[in-house]
């Protein structure tokens, strides 16, 4: 049995390989990880939406619908018209469900923080602005461990270039005592010729 499950599997890669099928597409269930694919966002960040996320997700359906949209860009003090809403929905709903799941909402910040949104409505800049980190109150608290991160990197890549460089010099070095152990034992050897 394990022959042939190997043997189908094979086949499939075979396949898959020739152009012949197409592989199966994961679900987005078992993919999505918002800390690998929004990695623009802290841990904290993805956090705080999280909250904010399931606070307008009036229903707790894990979704938010045109009408929680409309609730939370009132919350924020910005009233939108439908056609605005929509705007916003269409710019996000990658699944075309009319619904905005947490990913949706991620990426809705992505598109806001990067200032690529199609839209002129005053929502985005309210949303902006709940995305937006002052840093009159919040400081500068990261900017340290972001340097050291940093400098930790570059260490490694230097690191790495010394031991590549040491390695070499090892070779070296080695090479040169085994030409000169070779030299002795041919001076050596020339003494009983």
């Amino acid at each position: 049995m394990c022959d042939s499950e190997l043997s189908a599997k094979l086949a499939r890669r075979q396949e898959i390989n020739e152009g012949v099928r197409e592989p199966e597409a994961l679900s987005e269930a078992n993919v999505f990880n918002p800390y690998t694919e929004f990695k623009e966002f802290s841990r904290k960040q993805i956090k705080e939406f999280e909250g904010m996320f399931a606070q307008h997700d009036i229903d707790k359906n894990g979704f938010i619908d045109m009408q929680e949209l409309k609730l939370m860009m009132e919350k924020l003090g910005n009233p939108q018209t439908h056609s605005s809403l929509k705007n916003i929905l269409l710019t996000v709903d990658e699944d075309k469900d009319n619904m905005i799941n947490f990913r949706e909402f991620l990426l809705l910040f992505r598109h806001v923080a990067a200032g690529d949104l199609t839209t002129d409505s005053d929502a985005m800049t309210a949303l902006a602005n709940l995305a937006e980190i002052d840093v009159g109150t919040a400081g500068v608290k990261n900017a340290k461990s972001f340097f050291e991160a940093k400098i930790d990197k570059l260490s490694i890549g230097k690191k790495r270039e010394e031991e590549i460089k040491a390695e070499q010099e090892e070779k070296k070095k080695s090479s040169m005592e085994a030409a000169e152990r070779r030299k002795n034992f041919n001076e050596k050897m020339s003494v009983f010729k």
